[in-house]
């Protein structure tokens, strides 16, 4: 399976995404810049500095993801549960976003989030546990070694 050149596409992606995501709040604070605009009586400055933090911890956040599918792509394993979790998260903010987006921006923006979000679940997915989820040491039992006795079976229906 073709995991690891899926894992780097997707890293690039989300690089590219995280440089385009701040160049476009570095845009829009020198827009509410520009046109004095407040927003409940806030003052103006706060908010393009406000603007310009969200894009650059926003920024930050895909580039940690982006270096964590790099991380699996040259490790070859699975990321650990904490960054299992960032690239899940990832990939809800993208199929968030990408509803958002095709009523206020149109479907190639949300065709270009539903293609990182593929990419995202696609490397989850391909780097999963080998074990198939749940470990089964027990058998399901607790305190008697692992001596759980025959599985339950269903009886077969009886009738006329």
């Amino acid at each position: 399976m073709a995991r690891r050149p899926v894992a780097v596409v997707g890293a690039a992606v989300l690089i590219a995404e995280a440089f385009g995501i701040v160049l476009i709040h570095l845009f829009l604070s020198m827009v509410v810049d520009d046109q004095q605009m407040s927003l409940a009586g806030l003052a103006p400055r706060s908010m393009t500095v406000a603007t310009v933090i969200g894009g650059i911890l926003f920024g930050g956040y895909l580039l940690v993801c982006a270096g964590v599918l790099l991380h699996m792509a040259v490790r070859d394993r699975a990321p650990r549960n904490f960054l299992r979790i960032l690239l899940i998260s990832a990939a809800v903010v993208h199929g968030v976003l990408g509803a958002f987006t095709v009523g206020l921006v149109g479907w190639p923006a949300f065709l270009f989030m539903m293609l990182v979000l593929g990419l995202i679940v696609w490397s989850l997915v391909s780097y999963g546990d080998p074990e198939g989820g749940a470990k089964r040491e027990n058998n399901g039992a607790r305190g008697n070694g692992g001596n759980a006795g025959p599985p339950r079976t269903t009886p077969e229906p009886t009738g006329p």
